[in-house]
């Protein structure tokens, strides 16, 4: 039998719902669900309540589900290290989404913090957040943000190039405590992801290679200013399973044991990286069993190659952030295109895009949608939802089946964009970048302000306001 002509355009994992109003468990935070009303609720707080008191497009967070994964990460790691004789540390990936807000609820939750930015790193100290819990990374630090993060007592840099050890070098000159560092180690491990997504590959900016990671320790073990913590690797995003880890930390473990000869080396980050649900099809590893099984790996690397359980350090941003944030906007328009051999693909334009959610343009991104306003009564309808930009990549969800009476006027929610969504939002079109709300036990609050035309205008020199004029 030939494909039917809307699964002849729809991707072949897309299945058509038998009710597309569900709400599939992996993707939503464990909070949202649809009310008596039919509309959707978040932490208890109804879609249409927000839309009415912030407007739209909206980002969402759900500041229990951040909480409860914070936790689950540290426990998960603590735990599966424990097991071992040892002890692990968890770090907040920052760059999946800041802002002080968050930083305190990750820190109070007993994670660290990792900023990659003299900008993050602004946030981290607005939020209270102790320097010694934070690391640094990024590939081009200058020396001014070295000297700063220096001078602050920032717990570790991760160190990224011999340059980068030259200008530290040069900042902590005399000072009568040693910095910490770790050196970023490219181990060759290609994770399956998108290629922008994965790290540890030998072309590409990040970190050493192990013969260059070698000269680096060198350098460092000679600079009187500097202590080697350890090493770090960090293989990809979005990934699941353990295996490219279990891979990693073998060969990690085995430059560990050889510079271990030369001095003790406290610390082995294996970075982040771990994925999640972005549609129903997608089933991201249990958090514990895959601590469980990375944590395994290095114990039994160290063990064949004769060295103790250093302190393992892990990075999870996006799986702790990412599942919590739930996008809202408004429809505007819905406009059916006939297609190629009498399929139809139906057009939903809503009042953001790409300029609150880059991923799908940047990586192919998938993402998932449903009504969140009321409950559709139509056939499930094969639609794209794109956003307002003059762009024709400006799209949200590349392909979702949707009531078929969805309408100008409704609210659209877009589940796990809690990471690197509002952490990617630009002003493109001049458009203002939306508020941030985080909802709690029935409560929702702002904890960052949305953006207005006249912000944007406030930067516009030949928009300013004559002096006569004020």
């Amino acid at each position: 039998m030939s494909a039917s002509p809307v699964r002849a355009v729809a991707p072949a994992w897309l299945e058509v719902p038998d009710d597309a109003n569900d709400l599939a468990g992996a993707v939503w935070p464990a909070s949202a669900e649809r009310g008596a009303d039919d509309v959707l609720h978040i932490a208890g707080v109804s879609a249409l309540a927000l839309q009415e008191r912030f407007g739209t497009p909206l980002y969402v967070i759900d500041e229990d589900e951040v909480r409860v994964r914070a936790r689950r990460m540290r426990d998960a790691f603590r735990g599966a290290a424990r097991r071992h004789g040892g002890d692990a540390r968890v770090y907040y990936a920052g760059k999946a989404f800041l802002s002080t807000e968050v930083a305190r609820w990750v820190t109070d939750e007993g994670l660290n913090l990792d900023v990659a930015s003299p900008g993050e790193l602004a946030v981290a100290l607005a939020a209270g957040i102790e320097p010694a819990r934070l690391g640094y990374h990024g590939n081009n630090k200058s020396t001014a943000a070295l000297a700063h993060a220096v001078e602050l007592g920032i717990g570790t840099i991760i160190v990224d190039s011999l340059d980068e050890i030259e200008r530290l070098a040069r900042v902590t000159a005399g000072r009568d405590a040693a910095q910490n560092v770790l050196v970023r180690v490219n181990t060759g491990i290609h994770a399956e992801t998108h290629d922008f997504l994965a790290t540890a590959h030998e072309d590409q900016k990040f970190g050493f290679s192990p013969d260059g990671a070698r000269d680096a320790v060198r350098r460092i073990r000679e600079t009187a200013g500097l202590r080697l913590a350890g090493l770090h690797c960090h293989i990809g995003s979005q990934i699941f399973g353990s295996a490219g880890f279990a891979a990693s930390a073998e060969r990690l473990v085995a430059l560990h044991a050889e510079l271990s000869a030369g001095g003790a080396l406290d610390v082995l980050n294996l970075g982040g990286g771990f994925g999640i649900a972005y549609t129903r099809v997608q089933e991201p590893a249990v958090i514990e069993e895959l601590a469980d099984a990375i944590v395994d790996a290095v114990a039994a690397a160290c063990e064949r190659h004769g060295v103790p359980l250093p302190l393992l350090a892990f990075e999870p941003g996006r799986a702790i952030v990412g599942p919590a944030g739930v996008t809202l906007y408004e429809v505007g328009t819905v406009k059916p295109v006939a297609l190629d051999g009498g399929a139809v693909r139906t057009y939903v334009s809503v009042d953001g895009g790409m300029s609150d959610n880059a991923r799908p343009a940047l990586y192919g991104a998938d993402y998932s949608a449903r009504l969140a306003s009321r409950a559709g009564r139509g056939e499930p309808a094969l639609v794209r939802v794109v956003g307002s930009h003059c762009e024709s990549g400006d799209i949200v969800v590349e392909a979702e089946y949707l009531p078929g009476d969805v309408a100008p006027g409704d609210v659209l929610a877009v589940p796990a964009t809690g990471a690197y969504c509002f952490s990617l939002a630009s002003n493109y079109n001049y458009a203002p970048r939306p508020a941030v709300v985080a909802v709690r036990e029935g409560q929702a609050r702002i904890i960052v302000r949305g953006e207005t035309v006249d912000d944007l205008l406030s930067r516009d020199v030949g928009a300013a306001p004559e002096k006569g004029d004020q």
